[in-house]
């Protein structure tokens, strides 16, 4: 039965974990094991209420939560216990820990042959080719749960990969699609207000500078096998169609839904079956808009792609490059202008190394080492 599912949540206390619990509340899942950060109140708070066996969190507050869990909960730290519940007894293992410091623990679920239901999509963009050789070495799958890979992935259902022309990926174009002329002057506060989405930091910053889709592209280039002249980015205001795919004979697919991460959570935890959710439909009304992405004013965009044609580290770098960036805008080191000058200087001084397992971490470490040293 799928409401016997039983799950466990890398990054519980987050945007995606919060919200995937949210559709555990509705399907009545099993929650075997969460990871999460440094919310203690929080992660307390989840673990009373849905009793999972298995718990990790930040080495920080392990006091502060140990000293409220129920005696048989298991609290371990770190890097060993993300990996731990990855590897939980669990039938899906949401992927939600931002970052290159999820990848670890998605890799180690897939090694478990889990199904992962994948919202980190740095470790796509970082790593995609290692992805999908772990997963098909030990039979685990990767199902996207970012709601634009989601739609790309229920639009490919039953389609000939060879009948594809390409994969249209769409964008809210952020706080900043039109106004204000002059971006240096953009604040964080200013930044973090995304018009649509309720999101992380992060993930709203990147948005910001559409850095966030070049992200996507080149996930969606890994994630779906297809080459990167294939991944097209329009503007949708109304985020209501989230992806399309175009076809060889000119038709073109597309999903659409609310602004609700829950129902792209739920497909990729329940997949193929469609049960029902507590919500109203979709009323459809008013009118959709498409623009072209303006490059000038986002180059971020464009960065993606180049990292993607250099291939090889040139993607884990400038996602290093990238997490460094947000930070120190944030903290109001660098202004928001600065972020795609350098994400473009670390990538020009990215290795052409072939990717592997061996070499990931230290690329990741040099390409932050150098945004650092550029700051």
């Amino acid at each position: 039965m799928a409401s016997m599912k039983r799950i466990s949540i890398l990054g519980s206390t987050g945007s995606i974990g919060t919200q995937t619990l949210d559709v555990a509340r509705w399907r009545g899942y099993q929650i075997e094991a969460l990871a999460a950060g440094k919310n203690a109140d929080l992660l307390v708070k989840q673990v009373r209420e849905f009793g999972p066996k298995l718990v990790s969190c930040d080495a920080g507050i392990v006091a502060e939560v140990g000293a409220q869990l129920p005696g048989d909960t298991r609290l371990l730290s770190g890097v060993d216990g993300q990996i731990a519940v990855a590897q939980a007894e669990a039938d899906v293992v949401v992927a939600a820990i931002p970052g290159m410091a999820g990848l670890t623990a998605t890799a180690a679920a897939l090694k478990a042959g889990r199904r992962v239901a994948l919202a980190n999509k740095e470790a796509m963009v970082a790593a995609g080719p290692l992805m999908w050789e772990t997963a098909r070495v030990h039979g685990a799958e990767i199902i996207p749960i970012d709601s634009e890979h989601s739609a790309l992935f229920q639009c490919l259902l039953g389609e000939d990969k060879n009948s594809v022309h390409s994969l249209i990926l769409t964008a809210s174009g952020g706080p900043f699609r039109q106004e204000p002329a002059d971006l240096s002057k953009v604040s964080p506060a200013q930044a973090l207000k995304h018009p649509n989405w309720s999101m992380g930091n992060k993930v709203t910053i990147d948005s910001a500078t559409l850095f966030n889709k070049g992200l996507e592209v080149l996930e969606a280039h890994f994630l779906f096998e297809l080459k990167l002249e294939q991944i097209e980015v329009v503007i949708h205001p109304q985020s209501l169609v989230h992806g399309m795919v175009r076809f060889n004979d000119g038709n073109i697919k597309a999903q659409i839904g609310p602004h609700d991460m829950r129902l792209p959570i739920q497909y990729g935890i329940e997949y193929p079956e469609r049960p029902p959710i507590p919500l109203g439909p979709l009323p459809l009304r008013g009118s959709w808009d498409f623009f072209a992405p303006d490059i000038q004013r986002f180059p971020s965009l464009e960065l993606a792609y180049e990292a993607g044609r250099k291939g090889g580290v040139a993607p884990t770098a400038l996602n290093a490059a990238d997490e460094i960036a947000v930070e120190a805008f944030l903290r109001g080191q660098l202004k928001f202008t600065d972020i795609p000058k350098l994400l473009a200087r670390v990538l020009n001084r990215a290795p052409a190394d072939t990717l592997s397992w061996q070499n990931i971490t230290e690329v990741d470490r040099e390409a932050r080492k150098i945004a650092l040293e550029l700051l």
